[in-house]
């Protein structure tokens, strides 16, 4: 595509290209739309100091400051929505209209953490007369970011946000495969008045860079998005330093839905959030466990809506479904999909990839899924929805919480009781009843057990990115 940006680094205020590059390639044509620099170690010791400099000038900001260079980015992204969506099509594959939203959803990241900087407050604690104790919060130092590849904007713009609106200075790593998101993050931010140095700008080897970042010294953050296989990674070597880590992995997210709901209506909402993003969401509804007096029935209109899904290349019109971002997703899908019909699940639709050219896969259903297929377990991280039947909400609670994930969860019903139940039983960071929404700016998000650690988004976001400091202050020397 014509719009498809020339790509380059961002370290210390300048736009600058690498000694070697790699190509990054349209999903839906398999074309090559740009070449990627990719950051040596000199590059990435430019980016440490700099961030070092830009640390120093930014975290003495006054916060309404700070917020008003992340809301005048924000108003720059929103002005160029359509450059960068049509950006984000081309390298992510899509539909355009979705990849518009993550744009505004980008902005209201940046947007949120522009009032939560001027809204960091300390407190004075009760004390006896004459000292006073005093807690400050301080932005803690140079941010190592990691974003994926699935939401190439909106990932992205949550760290950045987090980070500038607290005081920080960052240090992103975006994905290879999607890096238009965030060069057009670092163009905003540039044009806005952002500091040198405050914002670094790299790609390259994801193993190679995460390695030599985190081992400096002076990173005192770790902020990754990802799998949970690399998070724990990411996190024994960030061990080894003592430096903190903010951890968003991954997900295999169950949705109960109990006898008492709508069942056609609860069903096509299913079928369509499960298709978003080409189910390449680590929020996205996978497991569903159906009450048995109506799992006939949800499953027929399930079936019949994720059928219907339109897929195709996301800039063609009605297209609902884009392409998986690379040749392994396919090759994952249908490994998964073969074990399942193998162990004796019901292949009720989908599972082949679909043409020549392009990484695109059917809208995919399993139904009746034995817990010894792989997928039980493993996130499918693709259009492919598992419905199973369940005797009662408790076994619909029990078979939720049967796997190490606890990123989002779902429920639906219209009894109170019933929603008292999932909100104490399921174990999840998010758990949202008759919406299939997980994540929005002004909540927190994040998850427990192998989903990670600490919250991004809410009140709570900027917490991890900030240092708690107590005060003591006697009036006279005792």
């Amino acid at each position: 595509m014509s719009s498809y940006p020339d790509l380059h680094l961002y370290i210390n205020g300048e736009w600058r290209k690498a000694a070697n590059d790699l190509p990054v390639l349209n999903p839906a044509t398999e074309e090559e739309i740009g070449r990627l620099p990719h950051a040596d170690k000199s590059d990435l010791d430019d980016a440490l100091a700099a961030a070092e400099t830009g640390f120093k000038v930014w975290s003495k900001v006054p916060p309404v400051e700070r917020a008003n260079v992340l809301l005048k980015a924000a108003a720059i992204m929103r002005e160029r929505q359509e450059e960068i969506a049509t950006a984000i099509t081309a390298e992510h594959g899509k539909p355009l209209a979705q990849a518009r939203l993550e744009v505004i959803r980008g902005c209201e990241f940046f947007e949120w953490d522009a009032g939560e900087a001027t809204r960091t407050y300390g407190r004075v604690i009760p004390s006896a007369q004459g000292v006073r104790y005093i807690v400050h919060h301080q932005p803690i130092g140079t941010v190592a970011a990691f974003s994926p590849w699935n939401f190439p904007m909106s990932q992205p713009c949550r760290k950045v946000a987090g980070a500038i609106a607290s005081g920080c200075s960052i240090i992103l790593k975006a994905a290879e495969e999607t890096p238009a998101g965030a060069l057009h993050i670092a163009r905003a931010l540039h044009d806005a008045g952002l500091p040198p140095g405050v914002l670094n700008l790299v790609f390259g080897t994801p193993a190679e860079i995460s390695d030599y970042l985190i081992k400096n010294d002076q990173v005192r953050l770790v902020a990754f998005t990802g799998s949970t296989a690399v998070g724990k990674h990411l996190t024994t070597l960030a061990a080894q330093h003592m430096t903190p880590v903010l951890m968003e992995l991954g997900g295999h997210a169950p949705v109960i839905v109990c006898e008492d709901t709508d069942v056609e209506a609860a069903a096509i909402s299913g079928a369509f959030r499960k298709m978003r993003n080409a189910g390449q969401v680590c929020t996205s509804p996978t497991r569903f466990f159906v009450h048995a007096d109506i799992f006939d029935k949800y499953t027929e209109a399930f079936v019949r809506r994720a059928a219907e899904t339109v897929v195709g290349n996301g800039v063609d019109p009605g297209v609902e479904m884009g392409p998986l971002a690379n040749d392994r997703r396919v090759e994952a899908l249908a490994g998964l999909v073969e074990d399942a019909v193998a162990q004796g699940a019901e292949l009720r639709t989908g599972g082949n990839r679909l043409g020549g050219k392009g990484y695109f896969f059917e809208p995919t259903v399993l139904a009746n899924v034995p817990d010894a297929a792989r997928v039980m377990q493993e996130e499918p991280f693709g259009p492919l929805a598992i419905i199973n039947p369940v005797t009662s909400l408790d076994d619909g609670i029990e078979k939720a919480n049967s796997v190490p994930y606890g990123l989002a969860a779902y429920g639906f019903t219209n009894r109170a009781d019933y929603v008292d139940r999932m909100v104490e039983g399921i174990e999840a960071g998010n758990v949202s009843i008759n919406t299939l929404e997980a994540s929005l700016p002004e909540t927190p998000f994040g998850g427990v057990k192998s989903s990670g650690y600490g919250r991004e988004g809410g009140t709570e976001g900027l917490h991890n990115y900030m240092i708690t400091k107590n005060v003591i202050h006697s009036f006279s020397i005792v």
